[in-house]
């Protein structure tokens, strides 16, 4: 076996091997997990037990951050782990942490169709490039970054298509333990998340005589060669709607209100989740497919009916 080293250490050669492979995004998101909180719990470690990481977790759910993100943490430390064990630097230990039951079920937000036809007639009669983004989301679903980085070059009013290929987000960078932030235009968040999206009658017919007079390259939010940045698009979101007199709303609820719309309107699961570039269709259908009480007695009735 090599010299025993440090999980700090193999963190270290580590990220130096995983750089070569991943977005830079998806690296960011890594340093700044383990920047913030693996080396600080398990950096001057040379084996990490399962003790440890259930101390961990506790910790970590007493700070109020979510399963999701401490499982996320543990993905990461899992990886690191592996690859020490792989060069010989370190022994691994399998280790299988528990997390208290989730009572409670997260409820997805969306626009009531009452409210959604509110917003979309109103950036119809008082059109502006920012709020066309808002009516862009809610009629094709997609992503904050996805609509930040889309130009004039991806909406193909003749097909009748907005091309998804992009998308632009603020990543964090640590150099020699100092911080900083980057805005990068990347790929979008996975290989099913390159799409096209068919544009409605509506959508169609307000781009169409703009297509023809603006620079391809511009972007939309902004018709110019400047993008406007995710968390600038948020706040103008959030100051657009309580305007409006809409209740809060996350950004995203913009894609959820998409999504539910299609379901209600029986669309099939999977055209859904290929216009949303989801990487399956079982997230679509844990998302946005719940059956209502009709429908739950409709199924009732029918098993019954065979038994007669």
């Amino acid at each position: 076996m090599n010299e025993q080293k440090r999980i700090s250490e193999v963190i270290s050669l580590w990220k130096t091997d995983k750089k070569q492979y991943v977005k830079r995004s998806s690296f960011s998101a890594y340093a700044l997990l383990i920047e913030n909180h693996l080396l600080p719990v398990f950096g001057d470690k040379y084996i990490v037990e399962e003790t440890s990481v259930q101390a961990f977790v506790f910790q970590k759910l007493e700070q109020g951050l979510s399963q999701k993100s401490i499982k996320d943490m543990l993905i990461v430390l899992k990886m690191v782990i592996k690859f020490g064990a792989k060069n010989k630097w370190l022994e691994q230990r399998p280790f299988d942490v528990k997390f208290p039951t989730e009572r409670g079920k997260n409820i997805i937000e969306v626009l009531s169709r009452g409210n959604q036809k509110k917003v979309m007639n109103h950036i119809q009669e008082h059109f502006t490039f920012r709020s066309l983004g808002v009516y862009i989301c809610l009629s094709a679903g997609m992503r904050i970054g996805e609509v930040c980085a889309l130009t004039w070059d991806d909406i193909d009013t003749d097909m009748g298509i907005i091309r998804v290929r992009k998308t632009i987000q603020r990543i964090y960078l640590i150099e020699d333990g100092i911080k900083k932030t980057e805005l990068i235009i990347d790929t979008p968040k996975t290989k099913n998340s390159i799409r096209d999206v068919p544009m409605n009658k509506d959508l169609l017919k307000m781009l169409k005589p703009i297509k023809k007079i603006v620079n391809g390259s511009f972007f939309v939010l902004s018709n110019s060669a400047k993008p406007t940045e995710p968390r600038c698009y948020n706040n103008f979101y959030k100051n657009f709607m309580k305007e409006l007199g809409m209740p809060e709303l996350k950004f995203h609820g913009l894609r959820h209100s998409f999504a539910t719309r299609c379901i209600e309107s029986k669309c099939d699961y999977k055209t859904v989740s290929v216009l949303l570039g989801h990487s399956n269709i079982s997230t679509t259908l844990n998302l946005y497919v719940h059956p209502n009480l009709e429908q739950k007695k409709k199924c009732i009735d029918q098993m019954f009916k065979t038994l007669k």
